[in-house]
């Protein structure tokens, strides 16, 4: 099974385990609140829509409301099943490339809010998945830093996120530095650098 794929499967076990209100890291979201978010994006894209054109928020928050008021385990086999045939992420390739940070990061989101969470053991397969995935998306989330940002993994190699006079480095394995890329400050990455740039780049992180 491809990283993505493993990664929904196993958050959907956890949302079986912990039912659907138990805490995540996404601020303000229980289990309930992430699984109908996933969802949503991958099963009715349409009422996202609601987001952005105000015309269409009334339909969102309908769509939104008749989701959540789903059995759990019922909302918790929409996640399993995942994106329909017409949604290009039901493409094993496109799913892979789009998904495994996703199911990474929101699987993380839950463990990591539960009390005495413990990391995973590397894995090549998920840590080069997502080193791959930081590689496309490092300077959307790096950005607007207003320093340089380096991302390093252990072996050396390492992303230029964003480019700057001064450069502060953000180091760990790939699983952890997406995390920090996600802005989830349960992390196990360590940032080094000048006090000040570190943080300026930190405060950037905290409000998005």
């Amino acid at each position: 099974m491809s990283v993505a794929g493993d990664e929904r499967q196993q958050l959907c076990d956890l949302f079986d385990q912990l039912g659907p209100e138990a805490p995540t890291l996404c601020h303000g979201w229980w289990t309930r609140d992430l699984a109908v978010h996933l969802v949503m994006r991958e099963q009715r894209p349409d009422a996202l829509a609601g987001r952005l054109v105000k015309a269409l928020s009334e339909r969102s928050d309908r769509i939104q409301g008749e989701l959540r008021e789903q059995p759990w385990p019922e909302l918790v086999n929409r996640v399993r099943r995942g994106a329909p045939k017409w949604n290009p992420l039901s493409m094993g390739a496109v799913d892979e490339a789009v998904n495994s940070a996703e199911f990474y990061v929101h699987h993380e989101d839950v463990r990591r809010a539960q009390p005495g969470w413990q990391a995973r053991p590397s894995d090549p397969a998920r840590e080069e998945a997502l080193w791959k995935a930081l590689s496309r998306s490092a300077k959307v989330f790096y950005g607007r830093s207003p320093v340089g940002v380096t991302l390093r993994r252990p072996d050396g190699h390492e992303i230029a996120a964003k480019s700057g006079p001064r450069t502060v480095r953000v180091v760990g394995e790939p699983s952890e530095l997406i995390l920090h890329a996600f802005s989830r400050r349960e992390n196990r990455a360590t940032v080094e650098g000048n006090e000040a740039d570190v943080l300026a780049m930190e405060d950037l992180r905290r409000t998005m």
